[in-house]
């Protein structure tokens, strides 16, 4: 299978926790959303009922926006029935596509619905996603941690479709290779269960127990913000660019998708015979987005080129969304108000300020009022004079998001005509390719006064659909025409339209197994390809597999345990990276730990990466509060 000729389809792929998010997200311009069923999606907070599937799936396909949905999490051998029953019911309701990390799947008695793999696949180079290709998915999700040079080197190798992801939340370790929840909180990140351990507070320290860092969050990533990358992205072969925030509020979703929507449709304007827009509609904004007015931890460009891993990649001290600095203190007054100096931006009632205290832990504030440079907080707070304030929370903006901020609509041409044998017809076509028409009996009569114009009033009169008319061509003249009988016309044309698109909407399908390839990992597979099932294990004996190392959440292993493995270096977002003259100056080995978990870090100079291993506190090692 080769490239496809023409234009290449892009693709702005939203995350959707419910039903209603998903709504938002296709209206702001998404061309496909991802959201979880009712189990087995790498979110456990965020599943959804088929009935609400459904209903997602109705409204998207009239823009042709495809949803995919999460079957992500790794299966155990007793749940391999009731996910191919899940499957089967979400192929009937119509979804378009599975988004899948377990082979298994490849090995169940399933329809033909198109197979994605998930960022749990663990794709980083051109081999892997070979491999996948080959076995028959449609669509391969991009290790976030890859650069856009190297994207374009597997963009080279395959002919699917790459999803990369472009804003929100970062995984420290590569996706699907963390195993740091399941070791230390029985809680597997492959299982949709993630506690989070790089969100979790470290110390960084040396075999002796010396410390270098404390209390810092040494493995919380800033979040992603590629949007000033999207050209290159594009001209390196990615088509799907995906937004991560399947637990993030409405809000976050509306004011994201809008936003990269204007990056790329900018783009393929200025470029139509290269890229096309894979769904179809006009989106009206009733605000003007803006990236850092949502939930982020400060942002990076991650690993996008050289120039971006000279910056910070962490957000050292907080895990939480920090906002934008707003004013300085100038100094605490009498009754708890705060006087404050250099004031960039207008607050407003209800906004939520935070600052780090003491130069230590983020703590935050409502405002309950300012007046001049003098603010009230809700709550009894004193803040060191000379601290920053950041808002992160903005009332207005908050508020102005929770109402009706955006409309999409499909483009339509009306053809109103009378045929010989006096059957009135009213022609449809709309910008998806339907065309339609629907006709009435009538008995033609004279009018006595001009009717086109009323004719129009009845004609436009398509408010509650998903339709907007950009041409009316009326060839009945000066006939006098019953509104009662146009309005019925005009039901009928948009109820045959709805069913025309209805019955032209193609969904993708699976593609063909190629039996003969071999994964790029081997013949002997170890607990870092998460094989759980005996239909996974069938899946790699097909491919020429003869050992496997079941995944740790059916077999645990002792002693040390690589749990992460990433592209992100503590000595390199510390400034002492071993490869220049100040890595001397922090020892071999270190170790971060927080509460009883401690963890041993190797760094793979020649790979630049860095190795997390579990190792076990001796009960003299244990921390004292």
């Amino acid at each position: 299978m080769g490239k496809k000729e023409g234009p290449r389809k892009i693709e702005l792929l939203a995350p959707a926790r419910d039903a209603n998010t998903a709504i938002e997200a296709i209206k702001h311009g998404a061309d496909a959303v991802y959201m979880g069923a009712s189990s087995h999606g790498a979110r456990v907070a965020a599943g959804n009922s088929l009935e609400d599937i459904a209903r997602v799936v109705e409204f998207a396909h009239q823009f042709n926006v495809k949803v995919y949905i999460t079957v992500n999490t790794i299966i155990y051998n007793n749940e391999l029935a009731s996910v191919e029953k899940l499957i089967h019911d979400l192929y009937r309701i119509g979804v378009d596509a599975l988004i899948v990390q377990d082979m298994g799947v490849l090995r169940m008695n399933i329809p033909p619905i198109a197979l994605h793999a998930s960022t749990q696949c663990d794709t980083r180079n051109a081999e892997k996603a070979q491999f996948l290709e080959s076995v028959g998915f449609s669509q391969i999700v991009l290790a976030r941690e890859l650069s856009i040079e190297e994207i374009a080197e597997i963009h080279s190798k395959v002919n699917v479709p790459l999803e990369a992801f472009v804003h929100g939340a970062l995984c420290v370790s590569y996706s699907g290779d963390c195993q740091a929840s399941c070791v230390a909180k029985g809680r597997s990140a492959n299982r949709g269960e993630c506690a989070q351990m790089c969100r979790l507070p470290y110390s960084l320290t040396d075999k002796d127990g010396n410390k270098f860092q404390y209390h810092k969050y040494l493995l919380s990533l800033r979040d992603l913000n590629r949007s000033t990358d999207i050209e290159s992205m594009l001209e390196a072969g990615v088509s799907s660019f995906k937004i991560e925030g399947r637990l993030k509020d409405v809000a976050y979703v509306k004011n994201t998708v809008a936003a990269y929507r204007k990056i790329i449709d900018r783009i393929i304007e200025q470029n139509p015979d290269k890229y096309q827009r894979s769904s179809l509609g006009t989106t009206t904004l009733k605000f003007t987005p803006a990236l850092k007015k949502s939930f982020n931890r400060g942002f990076t460009r991650y690993f996008a080129d050289e120039n971006s891993m000279a910056h910070p990649m962490a957000s050292l001290h907080s895990p939480k969304s920090i906002g934008e600095p707003v004013a300085r203190v100038k100094r605490n007054l009498p009754g708890g108000a705060i006087m404050i100096k250099e004031l960039s931006v207008e607050l407003h009632n209800g906004d939520g300020l935070g600052y780090f205290h003491d130069r230590g832990p983020f703590c935050g504030f409502r405002l309950n009022k300012i007046e001049k440079n003098i603010i009230y907080p809700a709550s009894t707070v004193s803040i060191w004079p000379g601290a920053v304030l950041y808002r992160n929370k903005d009332k207005e903006w908050d508020d102005l998001l929770e109402r009706d901020t955006a409309s999409r609509q499909i483009d339509i041409t009306m053809c109103l005509r009378l045929t010989p044998n006096n059957i009135l017809a009213l022609d449809i076509t709309d910008q998806r390719g339907n065309s339609v028409t629907a006709t009435i009996s009538i008995e033609p009569q004279e009018a006595k006064t001009p009717q086109e114009q009323a004719r129009r009033r009845v004609l436009e009169k398509i408010g509650g659909t998903i339709y907007h008319i950009t041409q009316i061509d009326d060839a009945t003249g000066n006939l006098f025409i019953p509104a009662s009988q146009l309005t019925e016309l005009r039901r009928q044309a948009i109820e045959l339209l709805d069913k025309s698109h209805r019955m032209r909407y193609e969904r993708d399908m699976r593609q063909s197994e190629d039996l003969s390839v071999t994964p790029p990992m081997g013949t002997r597979l170890t607990y870092h390809d998460n094989v759980s099932n005996r239909l996974a294990q069938q899946f790699y004996v097909d491919h020429g597999v003869t050992a496997i190392q079941p995944a740790l959440e059916v077999r645990r292993i002792e002693g040390e345990t690589l749990v992460m493995t990433t592209r992100y270096c503590i000595r390199r977002e510390l400034g002492f990276c071993l490869k220049t003259h100040k890595g001397k100056n922090l020892p071999t080995p270190l170790f971060i730990e927080t509460g009883l978990d401690r963890f041993r870090l190797d760094f793979d100079c020649k790979n630049c990466c860095m190795k997390v291993i579990n190792v076990a506190m001796r009960p003299s090692e244990e921390p004292t509060e």
